[in-house]
């Protein structure tokens, strides 16, 4: 579990109203809400499912606040000013790190951004490219695995060939964690899959900071380069080279856990270019690939049988 360095600085309070006005009344209840859920979800995680050890002093059914906080890299203060239902300012980039430390739900974390008044700019808002038509050709195009991406490597939608391509089931993934990047620097599974995962790490960063020239002040795009510079080392590294690149198309292999070696080659159709949205599909390169490929289909119907 990779601790984070707990940030020095604490968000300022709002300052007091004039004497003889009182805060808006949605306003408090939704932050002695907000306090409840967090003390409940915090108690209910025990300290080893998230790699701390027990001990034998504690008190808590669950996390304590100055672990949660750390989990977080917020300030301890900070976070039990939040629990305390203080008035405060809190960020996405702040939210998104609890409701990861918190190990909420795509449900869950919804309701902590509507109770702290944010818009969770995650890639599970809505891309307004994402048509019934496009999700029914994405079915259509099995057993040749496709996505459906935007330039922040965020995994919007894909088939089930897709699910199985470099992992057992993407499905088992939140919605708030399927991001290519995410997954090539800080998934054990997603990396074994990827033969040449140097060059992949390194290619996919470059891409990401050229795309990023256009969106530097988009909480999205930020939250995805804190986590990454957090949780990976690897991207610290690679991120600090300033390398740029374009997109291209490009033959890949994976050593996929049900069928083994296949190789495919990858080609993005721009259906958004000003979004970045695009549909990636992998067609298989030889005879030996399409058949896996074609197994590997066959293996996700039938988990999808009754």
């Amino acid at each position: 579990m990779t601790t984070m360095a707990q940030e020095t600085t604490l968000p300022q309070l709002v300052e007091p109203q004039p004497h003889g006005t009182a805060a808006p009344r949605g306003s408090e209840i939704r932050r002695h809400e907000l306090a409840a859920f967090l003390r409940n979800r915090r108690e209910r995680i025990p300290p080893e499912q998230v790699g701390l050890p027990r001990g034998r002093r504690r008190r808590t059914p669950g996390l304590r606040r100055e672990e949660v906080a750390q989990l977080s890299a917020v300030g301890v203060t900070w976070y039990t000013w939040l629990e305390q239902a203080r008035d405060i300012q809190v960020s996405e980039q702040v939210l998104d790190a609890l409701a990861r430390t918190l190990l909420l739900d795509s449900s869950e974390r919804d309701h902590l951004f509507r109770l702290a008044g944010a818009v969770d700019p995650t890639p599970a808002a809505k891309c307004p490219t994402l048509t019934p038509a496009l999700r029914q050709m994405l079915t259509q195009l099995e057993p040749v695995p496709a996505c459906i991406q935007n330039s922040r490597y965020d995994i919007l939608a894909y088939n089930r060939t897709y699910a199985r391509l470099m992992m057992s089931d993407l499905n088992s993934v939140p919605p708030e964690d399927r991001n290519l990047l995410i997954l090539a620097y800080t998934n054990a599974e997603w990396r074994k899959s990827i033969v040449f995962l140097d060059e992949t790490m390194r290619l996919m960063a470059a891409r990401l900071r050229a795309a990023m020239a256009g969106h530097l002040g988009e909480p999205a795009w930020k939250m995805l380069v804190k986590r990454l510079k957090t949780e990976s080392a690897e991207f610290r590294e690679i991120w600090d080279r300033y390398e740029v690149v374009g997109a291209r198309s490009k033959t890949k292999q994976f050593v996929n856990p049900y069928v083994g070696l296949i190789t495919v080659d990858h080609t993005d159709l721009w259906l958004a270019p000003d979004m970045g949205a695009r549909m990636v599909t992998y067609a298989p390169t030889d005879e030996e690939s399409r058949e896996r490929l074609e197994k590997l289909h066959e293996i996700a119907l039938a988990a999808e049988a009754p």
